[in-house]
């Protein structure tokens, strides 16, 4: 069933492209629009069933994870050694972004003005400042935080939870009962779900391709094509990591998410990907416990493919209109990125805020955000293809520091 569905993925992937382009060159420009308004009501509705079940599913596989690795210590220690890996995760991601931008250089020889590009850039940039950001942790409400999906809030709140659950002395079993049948059910809803993503997948493209054309892909081939060389370059540095640390079988597990990968590609979507992501994680062998606590962690921390980009794509503006940065200000630069990637999760558009404010900082013409747009859900596929690999591996290094690689389960029954 798992090879069917990622052949189903490519075939909608490459129909989706095939019909977009056919609507593009025989509609006017209104009724392609249209169709592809219509289109969009498909992806929307998946979407939506995605984010309908991410917080129960994130709340309940974390809590019941907790509650089965012992006391607060465990806890501490396996939280240690998740940051520890994304953090130097995200110092290979910033760094790499901005040697390759520099052997590349996708933005030399365009030399614009910096009033030529739109300034409107519909990038809301009033939740980055540190205030914000520190205070956006801690959830006022669980409830209002899972009704607007705010998973790193999910996150804090389970923790507590967890945490408290396992320090009881009888470990309140009921209670971990509830969750643990709670989190089955929401994986097996995921189940049903998941069904639909080829439709998804399809009319996401189709009507992205339909509006836009197909030339939006070789529009900016120097960069979108640098942007997906580089990604490419940081899937090898992750995967040689994990080989280095877990072995060659790490290799089986980049296949084995091949289905999420793609889905996570195809609707520019991590949050998309995450419930097969963490049943692939957990068929592979790495410990449900380790598997609930690491991934959710790594979609608020560990955007290993959107820090990249933040990166490559704030230097290929500065090229754009031939400003240069001393190596102290990229290396200043870096520093800065490290510590406001961090604040992606729950922030619409993160990256192009995250982009948009290092602009200001280095006194970089914000316009420049208008040039990436055009390109920005294209290059969103590769960035949520990235951060599922990275999560991925990330869960499966913590797993064997811990001693917690199982044998691999066998295929799921699936409804």
């Amino acid at each position: 069933m798992n090879r069917l569905f990622t052949w189903l993925v490519v075939g909608a992937m490459v129909l989706g492209v095939l019909v977009g382009w056919l609507i593009n060159v025989n509609l006017p420009a209104d009724e392609a629009k249209a169709v592809a308004d219509n289109l969009t009501i498909i992806t929307d509705i998946f979407l939506r069933l995605i984010k309908m079940i991410i917080a129960p599913l994130v709340f309940t596989t974390l809590v019941a994870g907790i509650a089965h690795m012992g006391d607060a210590s465990e806890v501490g220690r396996v939280g240690v050694k998740t940051i520890s890996w994304f953090i130097v995760a995200s110092i290979v991601s910033l760094t790499l972004g901005l040697v390759m931008v520099h052997l590349l250089q996708p933005g030399v020889g365009m030399n614009l003005a910096p009033g030529e590009a739109a300034a409107a850039t519909a990038v809301d940039m009033s939740k980055f400042t540190l205030r914000e950001f520190v205070t956006h942790l801690v959830p006022s409400s669980i409830f209002d935080a899972m009704a607007r999906n705010e998973i790193l809030q999910i996150v804090v709140f389970s923790v507590f939870v967890g945490v408290a659950v396992s320090a009881i002395d009888d470990r309140a079993p009921a209670v971990l009962a509830a969750v643990e049948q709670g989190a089955q059910i929401m994986l097996k809803v995921t189940g049903y779900v998941m069904k639909t993503a080829p439709f998804a997948i399809f009319a996401a493209l189709a009507a992205s391709i339909g509006t836009r054309g197909i030339e939006v892909i070789f529009t900016y081939a120097k960069f979108v094509g640098g942007f997906y060389l580089s990604l490419g370059i940081l899937w090898g540095l992750l995967i040689v990591a994990g080989v280095v640390i877990i072995g060659p079988r790490v290799l089986k597990l980049v296949a084995q998410i091949r289905a999420p990968t793609l889905l996570a590609f195809s609707t520019a979507s991590s949050e998309a990907a995450y419930p097969r992501t963490l049943e692939e994680l957990q068929r592979w062998g790495v410990s449900r416990k380790v598997a609930s606590f690491v991934l959710p962690l790594g979609y608020s921390f560990n955007l290993d493919g959107s820090m990249m980009y933040c990166t490559f794509a704030t230097l290929f503006i500065a090229q754009v209109y031939g400003i240069e940065l001393s190596l102290a200000q990229q290396v200043t630069m870096l520093g800065l990125l490290m510590v406001t990637s961090k604040g992606m999760a729950g922030v619409p558009r993160a990256s192009l805020v995250v982009i948009a404010a290092t602009l200001a900082y280095f006194d970089l013409p914000e316009a420049g955000i208008a040039l990436i747009l055009a390109v920005d859900h294209l290059l969103d596929m590769g960035r949520s293809a990235t951060n599922v690999v990275g999560n991925s591996i990330a869960s499966a290094v913590v797993a064997k520091w811990e001693k917690e690689i199982q044998e691999p389960q066998a295929e799921p029954a699936r409804a």
